[in-house]
């Protein structure tokens, strides 16, 4: 509990300091993680990405969700948003995170 108010001070001060902020939460499925995880197996240049460790993780799938909407709530700011990216395709992903990025910028730019 304290981490999440010792992070949105240390956010504070970095806005009043001239920062953007923007957070980025990429949530994809269960059946799409179980789908790339297959996916690194089969590929040798890939299966670095891969551990035992992800595997054990991957149990604890609920717990990890929980987790993170817990830490969305309490992190989220107006001065320093969440963006909640469906990421099941990577490229709408990349598309949302972008623009999510430029209106930032630009909303910065107004106010200056």
């Amino acid at each position: 509990m304290r981490a999440y108010s010792e992070i949105s001070e240390f956010e504070d001060q970095l806005i009043r300091n001239g920062a953007v902020i923007v957070k980025f939460w990429l949530q994809i499925s269960k059946e799409e993680q179980l789908k790339r995880f297959r996916q690194r197996e089969k590929t040798s240049f890939k299966q670095f990405k891969l551990t035992a460790e992800d595997w054990r993780n991957r149990e604890k799938w609920a717990a990890y969700q929980t987790a993170a909407a817990d830490m969305i709530e309490r992190t989220g700011t107006h001065a320093a948003p969440w963006v909640l990216v469906e990421a099941n395709d990577k490229y709408h992903a990349r598309v949302k995170i972008l623009g999510s990025l430029v209106e930032a910028l630009q909303d910065r730019l107004k106010r200056a």
